[in-house]
């Protein structure tokens, strides 16, 4: 080589800067092609030097593609000429190299999902995110209106072996049934239950009928869970659809209103009910047992009446008298001889005052 090599740079035959290779790998390939002609004895034709050296890369590359490592949230899947061989643990583990064992990772211990309406930036999987998001979206409902439906789908892969031999792309498969499921379960319920009280029940169900088609077709998948997003009626029906729900809204509150005056008057009118009830109740048994005590103290009178006129009735005379005196505000005795009681009375006095 030319002192000219030494520089950082190089020009090209179109005069344009040319990078070149750093010392340091010129350094290290110098070492290997040295060390290659220490092994090799001297002497020897080229021809078998060269095939004595494709021998050492041949064993070196097979010495470097016979292990492997499998991470701790995957399980290796080991193919001898393509057919199943083993489902190999984590750890290091060694292999036929040469292609005759190859080994597939597969993820049981992570968990995976599908969106369906929806991307996550960043995703990794082609299988994630949706093709067509809008198509997959759009639903119709059991009282035939429309709606846009979003849900993710987590599931894990349970068995490694049918995951990647039982069913030709089982995640594509997986999107497939998830969109049929959905479809299914929305298709069976109005427009309200779907976007307000029927979504825990939708989630339930869309999760057992996706078990159910994934254990069928032998995909190796469990489905750990189906959880629904955002639920809008389509863009042209967006502004009536709110309305109704507005309306409904002002009826519930209104309806909650009447039941809250109803709450409160209903109770009150019904106390004062109860309250009439019972003085009118004391009332009467006040004038029943008035009624009835008079009635026995007349029988006892007119018995002893009976018996003895002249003393029953002076009896009377004066107990009348003493509850009619007490009431005179003036009183005037006067005897027989009297002509007249003029004067007497006092005529300034007032009227109201007068016996």
């Amino acid at each position: 080589m030319s002192s000219d090599d030494n520089g950082p740079e190089d020009r090209g035959p179109w005069k344009n800067k040319q990078n070149r290779v750093p010392p340091e790998v010129d350094a290290i390939l110098r070492r290997g092609r040295d060390r290659l002609h220490g092994i090799l004895p001297d002497g020897l034709p080229p021809v078998k030097r060269l095939a004595i050296g494709a021998a050492i890369a041949l064993v070196a590359f097979g010495a470097w593609s016979s292990y492997y490592t499998v991470p701790s949230d995957s399980v290796a899947i080991v193919q001898r000429f393509g057919k199943y061989a083993a489902e190999v643990p984590p750890g290091l583990h060694f292999k036929i190299p040469f292609g005759i064992d190859v080994t597939r990772l597969v993820p049981v211990k992570r968990q995976l999902k599908q969106e369906f309406g929806f991307t996550t930036p960043g995703a990794s999987d082609p299988y994630q995110s949706p093709i067509d998001g809008r198509r997959e979206t759009e639903m119709v409902t059991g009282d035939l209106n429309a709606a846009l439906v979003e849900w993710v789908v987590q599931y894990r892969i349970s068995e490694p072996r049918k995951f990647l031999f039982e069913v030709r792309e089982p995640s594509a498969t997986l999107r497939y049934v998830s969109e049929s499921v959905m479809r299914e379960v929305v298709g069976d319920r109005t427009v309200d239950e779907v976007i307000t009280v029927g979504r825990q029940e939708i989630e339930s169900e869309a999760l057992l009928k996706m078990q159910a088609l994934a254990t069928k077709y032998a995909m190796g998948i469990s489905i750990d869970q189906v959880q629904l997003k955002n639920i809008n009626p389509p863009q042209p029906v967006q502004a009536s659809f709110n309305e109704v729900n507005q309306a409904q809204q002002e009826k519930e509150r209104i309806i909650n209103e009447a039941r809250r005056e109803y709450n409160r008057v209903i109770p009150l009118a019904e106390g004062e009910k109860d309250q009439r009830i019972r003085e009118a109740d004391g009332y009467r048994l006040r004038r029943i047992n008035e009624a009835e005590g008079d009635a026995a103290r007349f029988t006892a009178l007119l018995t002893e009446y009976r018996q003895a006129p002249d003393v029953t009735r002076r009896r009377i005379y004066i107990e009348t008298l003493q509850d009619v005196m007490p009431g005179i505000g003036s009183k005037i005795i006067v005897d027989g001889s009297t002509a007249s009681i003029l004067p007497l009375l006092n005529l300034d006095r007032q009227t109201g005052e007068q016996p």
